[in-house]
């Protein structure tokens, strides 16, 4: 219950917004949706190299390869090989890494809100730090 109502509320503040956020500029909107897209279309390739190539390196050590991380995605976020449907929220800063809101439709048209979590990295592409889904019911469908 608890990670539910914390789920909601972060995904509140990134599809809301908030006065005093740095807004994102649109060169780093372009590179952090293109990152999320490829990602998302390597999933349904099925290409676990690509997909497990724009992790972040923190993702990509606690997957250890590229085949464990396609097989956690496979079992815990099935909605995210394949969806039939995407649209993208206004990206935010927030503690140094951009907040990126996804609303996601299904194969069985259901739809998700994703949150991910962007890091610049040295080299300063974005990578895919994380992201947290919940269902999306007709109270917050954009």
């Amino acid at each position: 219950m608890i990670k539910s109502f914390f789920c909601w509320l972060l995904l509140s503040f990134a599809a809301a917004g908030a006065s005093a956020a740095e807004e994102v500029g649109a060169e780093d909107r372009r590179a952090v949706r293109t990152v999320i897209e490829a990602q998302l279309k390597a999933f349904a390739a099925n290409d676990a190299a690509a997909a497990y190539s724009y992790a972040s390196p923190g993702i990509r050590t606690q997957f250890k390869d590229a085949a464990t991380f396609m097989e956690m995605v496979r079992s815990s976020y099935p909605m995210m090989i394949g969806p039939t449907g995407t649209s993208f929220f206004v990206p935010e800063w927030g503690a140094g890494v951009i907040l990126q809101g996804v609303q996601i439709r299904d194969r069985e048209g259901r739809y998700w809100r994703a949150l991910y979590e962007m890091q610049r990295q040295p080299d300063l592409r974005w990578r895919i730090n994380g992201c947290i889904i919940i269902e999306d019911d007709d109270t917050t469908r954009t």
